[in-house]
């Protein structure tokens, strides 16, 4: 059983907090320059990505996706020095989390892991990692857009009262509709929810430290929707804690062959989309959704729809299905960020995410039609209950 430290830099008291036991708020330089010695560089035959060090003894974490599949994984330290990875001992598929062990010959700077659950939409936070491979302790700050729930405490019962059920479907070679249908309804075998964070990330950073005001790990960015400004993902420290705080022994060979099948996340289908059929899951909003809005910002946005999906389905009828979700998803990524309002601003960003989950483009194009669907019929109810909308300003 490995002992964890969990501590900021290389150990002893942890310098983000007052002699009184309140934490002081640290600046993003502070951040830096006392965490970038536990942070470290993921290399693979296939790739790279960053990790830190939580554990003086070697326990890394990083993302899963980073290193599924790989035998061979070595870990690059702050001073330049390389260990390969002996075992791993924690692996959290559904959360796309790994944690590693090397053999460094002495003790080793940590990070402290802090309390996930206390963000909150507009928390401040910076992430440090290596975009595109390039060791270098890249820094980025931003905000906790939203945290948002993936799979709910009662999306986890549903799938344990149905576990029989959920077997019974996985094993099928083909499934109908409504088995298909079901099936998703049954996934979610763990809670999830995710922090959605303004700080950029860029590739090469996945499996990096997201950080608190007070220095503090409170995330592991992951995920990332590319369309002109990036929206990124993170995910909860808190889930890291319980794997690391059961440790496993999990040798090289055995990792490899269990996780070589497992799909990144948001990675889609190789090749041409096979012939999913599609359900549609329109959100129904109440006209509240738009509470915040100005008449003008609400016909902008009901234009700039119509727009899109002009500009869009022409592509998907050709069957150029990853075209049209690029330009679906340009709109959803900046009325995300710019909408008029934070009910519109919050729809397109569960659209976003519900887009990501999906494995094939022809689905990720139909999450986000259902997005922009959703919000038209709400416009529409807005209009029924007696207001009137101007016309859409010309860009």
């Amino acid at each position: 059983m490995l002992a964890l430290l969990l501590v900021v830099g290389c150990g002893g008291r942890n310098a983000a907090t007052s002699g009184g036991g309140k934490k002081t708020p640290l600046t993003a330089k502070d951040i830096v320059q006392r965490s970038s010695p536990a942070i470290v560089r993921i290399e693979t035959k296939d790739g790279l990505g960053t990790g830190f060090i939580i554990d003086k003894g070697g326990l890394v974490a990083t993302n899963l996706h980073v290193v599924r599949g790989m035998k061979e994984i070595k870990v690059k330290l702050y001073g330049g020095e390389t260990y390969p990875v002996l075992e791993v001992v924690g692996v959290d598929p559904m959360r796309d989390l790994a944690l590693l062990r090397i053999g460094p010959p002495k003790a080793l700077p940590t990070l402290r892991l802090g309390d996930s659950d206390a963000m909150t939409a507009g928390d401040q936070v910076v992430a440090i990692g290596n975009p595109l491979g390039i060791f270098e302790y890249s820094v980025s700050s931003g905000l906790v857009s939203q945290v948002r729930p993936v799979c709910t405490p009662e999306a986890v019962a549903l799938h344990k009262k149905m576990l029989p059920r959920f077997h019974e479907l996985i094993k099928k070679p083909q499934l109908t509709e409504e088995e298909r249908n079901e099936l998703e309804q049954l996934q979610c075998s763990q809670e999830l929810k995710i922090l959605q964070i303004s700080a950029p990330i860029s590739q090469g950073s996945s499996g990096g430290p997201l950080f608190n005001q007070s220095g503090e790990v409170v995330g592991v960015t992951t995920l990332i929707v590319t369309a002109g400004q990036n929206i990124n993902f993170a995910i909860p420290t808190n889930y890291l804690k319980v794997i690391a705080a059961k440790p496993a022994q999990i040798s090289m060979d055995e990792f490899a062959t269990k996780t070589q099948a497992l799909r990144g996340p948001g990675e889609g289908a190789p090749g041409p989309d096979p012939d999913v059929k599609i359900t549609r899951e329109i959100p129904k909003h109440d006209v509240s959704v738009f509470a915040g809005c100005s008449p003008q910002q609400i016909s902008d946005l009901v234009h700039n729809i119509w727009d899109t999906i002009k500009n869009g389905a022409p592509l998907y009828n050709a069957g150029n299905h990853e075209a049209c979700f690029r330009i679906y998803e340009g709109t959803s990524t900046k009325q995300e960020r710019d909408g008029g309002c934070k009910g519109v601003k919050s729809a397109f960003g569960d659209g976003l995410l519900r887009a990501t989950a999906k494995t094939t483009y022809k689905e990720k194009a139909w999450a986000l039609r259902d997005t922009f669907d959703g919000l038209l019929e709400a416009a529409e109810r807005y209009v029924q209950a007696g207001n009137s909308l101007p016309d859409a300003k010309k860009p």
